[in-house]
């Protein structure tokens, strides 16, 4: 059995597909109850084309079919689209201002990240006043799963796909105390759902520490990861519970103000 992937003009005939898609999406947003025939000649395409990209935007929800006139409109399934980006954006402008209130009396850096594509992606940041590395800015990158508290949270209460999906990753190792080991990271995710936080103890850089709440949507489901991270003598290991504990009650907070 071949385990070439697709010919290289299959590819091109996709990609050209979803551009004419997304490029359909653009003229009916400047004319709004257009033909297929004019959006043919916007595409420069063959009016079966356009017909056969509008027919998939349609079973998508994304435009709709006047039935007495044959027009196209955008649909209402963009709508859904938009929604659901406000949701995001208004969650991380929720999470920013926690870190920040936050800051205010935990000297070191707090972060909230999420759970993308098995790995965490930090969607706020805020130092507080004797922050390391205070210029660095962690807002928008990815960070491990396994050598990171906030990773290691969002993965220890991710769906059993998504940890499925991990266990199959080569796991990295960052500094000598990074777990690589599956089996190994398994016990640390339990340990992790059973005290209900997690950390990171030189894991990801040496003389680092972090501690990782869970963030809880009002149905209980884990929605993010509150962190704080900072140099070994100001977060020293016998301070983790603690430090859990304080970042809990913002974590919890944080939560009842919705969902990614």
């Amino acid at each position: 059995m071949s385990l070439a992937g697709p010919p290289a003009a299959e590819k091109a005939g996709s990609n050209q597909s979803v551009d004419r898609a997304l490029t359909i999406l653009q003229v009916l947003a400047r004319h709004p109850d257009a033909t297929v025939g004019a959006v043919a000649r916007e595409l420069n395409v063959h009016k079966s084309t356009a017909s056969r990209l509008l027919a998939a935007l349609e079973r998508h929800g994304l435009v709709t079919q006047s039935a007495w006139r044959g027009t196209y409109s955008l649909g209402f399934g963009l709508v859904r689209l938009a929604g659901a980006v406000t949701a995001q954006s208004s969650f991380a402008q929720a999470a920013q201002q926690a870190c920040e209130e936050l800051s205010r009396s935990l000297t070191d850096t707090l972060n909230v990240a999420i759970l993308d594509d098995l790995a965490a992606v930090n969607i706020a940041q805020a130092s507080g006043s004797a922050a390391l590395y205070r210029a660095r800015e962690y807002v928008g990158h990815r960070t491990p799963l396994n050598a990171t508290s906030s990773g290691k949270v969002l993965l220890a209460f991710a769906d059993e796909l998504t940890r499925s999906e991990y266990r199959r990753m080569k796991l990295e190792r960052y500094t000598d105390r990074t777990i690589t080991d599956h089996d190994a990271l398994d016990e640390e995710l339990e340990r992790v759902r059973r005290r209900g936080w997690g950390y990171s103890h030189q894991e990801w850089e040496d003389r680092l520490n972090a501690i990782a709440v869970p963030v809880r949507d009002p149905a209980g489901q884990v929605i993010a990861a509150m962190t704080i991270t900072g140099p070994e003598h100001r977060l020293p290991f016998e301070d983790f519970e603690e430090i859990a504990a304080r970042l809990r009650t913002a974590a919890d907070q944080l939560g009842l103000q919705g969902g990614v």
